[in-house]
């Protein structure tokens, strides 16, 4: 049986740095801080209006997981291969300015349209690696 009612609680991050982490989504995206509960380890919650939630959580130097793409065996380090790989989008109606201010703070960013001509896209990293992708188009449903 499928969850009822589910919806997208939060995505989030481990970083050996969220304070630099959250200053780039807070900055980029105009993502802001909100009250997280006190953990046994450091978290900065963020949240975009309406109702989306980014939870950066400092990263376990115990685990075995790589601290981002860049830092996996096989990495990922050209926003060109981004639409295949893992990426969170995010639809913003700026699209145009948006992707040259990221060009101007010297972020590489992948751009492309999709095959109807309708929805521009723009690949590129945050800080630790992590996929991001802006859309000019309405959220796929």
């Amino acid at each position: 049986m499928a969850a009822q009612g589910a919806c997208l609680n939060h995505v989030s991050r481990e970083s050996s740095d969220i304070k630099r982490l959250a200053q780039f989504y807070i900055e980029i995206f105009g993502f802001e801080k909100i009250e997280a509960p006190r953990f046994e380890f450091d978290v900065i919650w963020l949240k975009l209006a309406p109702s989306f939630y980014l939870h950066l959580i400092e990263r376990d130097p115990t685990t075995k997981l790589p601290e981002g793409p860049w830092s996996a065996t096989s990495a990922i380090a050209d926003p060109k291969n981004l639409p295949r790989g893992h990426h969170v989008c995010f639809t913003i109606s700026n699209f145009d300015s948006f992707v040259q201010k990221l060009k101007e703070k010297g972020i590489e960013v992948h751009e492309r349209t999709q095959p109807d001509g309708k929805t521009k896209q723009a690949f590129f990293f945050d800080l630790d690696g992590n996929g991001l992708e802006v859309s000019s188009g309405a959220p796929a449903s």
